[in-house]
C-alpha cells in the first residue's frame, strides 16, 4: 500500500510541474503584449499615432518636392541632346566655309563671295533660332582659360598677351541655360622662348640623352 501511495505521489508531482511549465510558457506568450498594454496609456497611443501621421506627411511632401523638381527639370532641359546634337550643323557650316576658302579654283570669284555670305545667312539664323531656346555661344577670344567653359588644345606662343589667354578659337562652345552642352576648343597664349634659350635647352636635352 505505501509503495503504491508512493508512486501516486510522485505522478501527481509531475503532473502538477507540467501544468506550471504550461501555464509559465503561456505567461511567457503573452507577458510582452500584457506589458505594451500596460506601458502605453490612451494618451501615449495618440501620440505615437501623431508622430507615425507626421512622418507619413513628411515623406508624400518629400516625394512632391522630388516629383515638382524632376518635372522642371524635364522641362527646362528635355532637349538638351538634341540641343547638343545640332551643334554638328554649325560646326559643318564652318568647315565648308573654310573649305571653299582654301580652294584655289574658286579664289578671288563672285561666286565664292556670293556662297560664302549665304552660309552666313544661314549660320545667322541657326544661332538666332539657337538663342530662342537658350542656346548661347560660350565667348571664348581674348578671355582668360576658364576650364568650367574652354578646353585648352595647343598652346601658342604670344608675346602681347599673358600666358592662359585664348588666341584662338578651334571649336566654339554652347550652353543652354546653367548647363555646358559643350565647353569650347581653343588654342592658349604663353610666354615666347627666346632663341638663346631654346639653344641652351636644346644643348641640356643633349647632355641628358648622352649620359643616359
Amino acid at each position: 500500500m505505501e509503495k503504491e501511495q508512493n508512486v501516486k505521489k510522485e505522478e501527481n508531482t509531475e503532473k502538477d510541474k507540467l501544468k506550471n511549465n504550461q501555464e509559465g510558457s503561456k505567461d511567457k506568450e503573452l507577458g510582452p503584449e500584457e506589458n505594451n498594454d500596460k506601458e502605453l496609456n490612451p494618451e501615449e497611443k495618440v501620440l505615437e499615432l501623431e508622430d507615425k501621421l507626421a512622418r507619413t506627411f513628411a515623406e508624400m511632401e518629400n516625394q512632391r518636392r522630388r516629383f515638382e523638381k524632376e518635372k522642371d527639370e524635364a522641362f527646362e532641359y528635355g532637349g538638351f541632346s538634341f540641343a547638343r546634337e545640332t551643334l554638328n550643323l554649325i560646326d559643318n557650316l564652318d568647315r565648308a566655309k573654310e573649305s571653299l576658302r582654301n580652294d584655289e579654283s574658286l579664289k578671288n570669284s563672285d561666286s565664292l563671295q556670293k556662297t560664302l555670305d549665304h552660309l552666313e545667312i544661314i549660320n545667322k539664323d541657326i544661332l538666332s533660332i539657337f538663342k530662342k531656346n537658350n542656346i548661347e555661344p560660350i565667348s571664348s577670344i581674348n578671355k582668360k582659360l576658364d576650364p568650367n567653359y574652354h578646353q585648352a588644345m595647343i598652346e601658342i606662343e604670344n608675346e602681347e598677351k599673358e600666358p592662359g589667354i585664348i588666341v584662338q578659337e578651334i571649336q566654339k562652345g554652347f550652353t543652354m541655360k546653367d548647363r555646358l552642352l559643350r565647353p569650347a576648343l581653343v588654342g592658349v597664349s604663353k610666354k615666347m622662348i627666346k632663341k638663346e634659350d631654346k639653344n641652351m635647352k636644346n644643348e641640356e636635352n643633349k647632355e641628358k640623352n648622352e649620359t643616359k
